[in-house]
């Protein structure tokens, strides 16, 4: 992989939000130091993450310590991150406690209570905060780590609420915690490789009905992007297709077999 140079202090330094007092600031003297040991950000365009006002972030997913890189990435780039989050992981006491406490937004997998998680999304959207989602849905099935099919919640959230959506995507996280497993490699220092996008252009959907078609065209352009900013990264090119879980004969959820 090319070598990129790390950005400079200047396009990190703290910003507006991070400077509000908050309970991310109890967050990141309690993770920010043990990251910091454990691993190395080499940032690609961090000057494009919105610095006020409502937006959606949608990055890439491939392992289960995802959301903890990503809302390292967001503080370090100047934004309190909030985030659609799993309803099982809010049945942890103590993690449902941080959660709860941090303002991060339960989503349940199936059912009623699905729709609740964009209605509370774009409560913080209201109030000019940013929103991480992951359009899709849970660890990516295909086998090289590239993204998926991506589902509709995000382009939802910034169609409904007439708001950007950027798409990003890293690089390294697997070398930390693989896919699927149970057991953090720390050392090392490992470096991951974070490239945040440009806003997607929307302007053929906005102020037009949300049908299933448009969205589902628009989603597809918005995995795309990631894909795009993945091979950036990677250093090699991203399929021309987007994995499909369902014409693999995979489930949607959980483990892969095997």
């Amino acid at each position: 992989m090319p070598h990129h140079p790390p950005a400079s202090d200047a396009a990190l330094k703290p910003r507006s939000e991070k400077r509000r007092p908050s309970f991310f600031w109890l967050l990141a003297v309690l993770v920010l130091p043990i990251f910091n040991l454990a691993v190395r950000f080499r940032f690609h365009h961090p000057e494009r993450m919105p610095q006020a006002g409502a937006f959606v972030l949608a990055p890439n997913h491939y392992s289960e310590i995802d959301p903890v890189v990503m809302g390292v990435v967001c503080w370090k780039l100047g934004r309190a991150p909030r985030f659609l989050a799993k309803a099982s992981l809010f049945k942890n006491p103590v993690l449902g406690w941080l959660l709860r406490t941090s303002g991060q937004i339960p989503v349940e997998r199936a059912g009623s209570k699905s729709h609740a998680a964009l209605r509370a999304a774009e409560d913080l959207v209201a109030k000019g905060r940013m929103v991480v989602v992951y359009p899709e849905g849970s660890l990516t099935r295909e086998p090289d780590l590239w993204p998926m099919r991506g589902k509709t919640g995000a382009v939802r959230i910034a169609l409904e609420r007439d708001i950007p959506i950027i798409p990003a995507a890293h690089w390294g996280t697997q070398e930390l915690l693989p896919r699927y497993g149970k057991k953090l490699s720390v050392f090392p220092r490992k470096t991951i490789d974070v490239i945040i996008g440009e806003p997607l252009d929307l302007s053929a959907y906005r102020g037009k009905p949300l049908d299933q078609a448009s969205l589902l065209k628009a989603t597809g352009e918005l995995m795309d992007a990631i894909a795009g900013l993945l091979a950036e990264v990677r250093g090699e090119p991203a399929p021309a297709e987007r994995w499909d879980p369902t014409a693999h004969g995979q489930k949607e959820t959980g483990r892969l077999d095997g």
